[in-house]
């Protein structure tokens, strides 16, 4: 708590690892909310800090499990270590367009996980979906066998054991470290979404583009988050205004994210990249693997994961 001109104000402290300032729609939308809440008056001010300057990335979950962080545009799969019915946020081809995102929110499925956060001691205050892309440093992923001997990062368990059995080898890595990992060769290839490609300048590193165009194989639930334990502990006042913002946010992001993945393959190819997509039966091999790998493999290990799974795809 700080002394106010007019009354105490109470400050929260929001954390993300994204670009500031940079147009990224996850910053974004944190922005937003700090701005309309500021603007409701409620004696509540929120403290944006982007671009993993107050938490890494991985640390954030951990953080508002325990109250120490209010807030965080959080890429839901990086916290399946504790939770790992998270992986189904990150399961290729289960999503498929952002129009079916939007259908998953209300959805028995999204239920299920938002239950997981709560019972952990988090609430989901906005929803958000992204699309994203494989890219390479040495040439183009389309095909399975494309991405034989390579070494990506693919952001979570499912997609890396999807790739894994398609020969790749896997370095797990936040979104923000991508740049550097194939700046000093650690890495050769990625998955992320649409808005990282761009946001973190990939394409001063890659030869190719596989942009997710009709067959898009990733997608990622990042939604804004906020502690229980601080949620709780503001008045009535403060809860709505921030709700209130963070429905703003939600709706700023939806159509801002639609935008995203042709900013993404103009940028590339301005850029000088090779931009190319999958074909059906690129999409439908990597499918079948995903298959007998990702989705075999959280059915067995994840308690409910199989129903969890149909519960998602029951969703037209």
């Amino acid at each position: 708590m700080v002394a106010g001109a007019a009354q105490a104000q109470t400050v929260l402290k929001a954390s993300h690892q994204f670009p500031g300032g940079k147009g990224d729609p996850r910053d974004e939308m944190v922005q937003i909310i700090a701005k309309e809440v500021a603007a409701a008056n409620v004696g509540l001010e929120i403290q944006v800090y982007p671009g993993a300057s107050l938490y890494k990335p991985n640390e954030q979950w951990n953080a508002m499990t325990r109250g120490l962080l209010a807030m965080s545009s959080f890429p839901l799969d990086y916290a399946s270590g504790r939770h790992p019915v998270f992986s189904a946020t990150l399961m290729p081809g289960l999503v498929g367009s952002l129009d079916r995102a939007e259908r998953l929110n209300d959805s028995e499925f999204m239920s299920e996980i938002k239950k997981v956060i709560d019972e952990a001691g988090v609430v989901v205050i906005a929803d958000a979906w992204l699309s994203g892309a494989f890219a390479s440093t040495k040439g183009c992923i389309t095909a399975p066998d494309t991405i034989k001997g390579q070494v990506i990062r693919a952001a979570g368990p499912a997609f890396e054991e999807m790739l894994a059995s398609a020969g790749a080898s896997i370095t797990s890595m936040p979104s923000s470290e991508i740049y550097t990992g194939m700046q000093t060769g650690v890495l050769d290839a990625t998955n992320t979404s649409s808005a990282s490609f761009v946001s973190y300048r990939l394409y001063e590193q890659v030869k190719c583009l596989t942009a997710p165009g009709e067959n898009a194989l990733w997608f990622m639930y990042e939604p804004i988050l906020m502690s229980k334990q601080v949620y709780e502990g503001l008045t009535k006042e403060q809860q709505d205004s921030i709700l209130a913002a963070a429905e703003k946010a939600e709706a700023y992001f939806s159509e801002e994210i639609k935008k995203g993945d042709q900013i993404m393959v103009d940028t590339f190819k301005k850029a000088g990249v090779e931009v190319v997509e999958m074909s059906k039966a690129d999409y439908d091999a990597w499918l079948a693997i995903a298959k007998e790998s990702s989705y075999k493999n959280f059915a067995e290990k994840v308690e409910g994961g199989e129903e969890l799974i149909q519960k998602a795809l029951a969703v037209k």
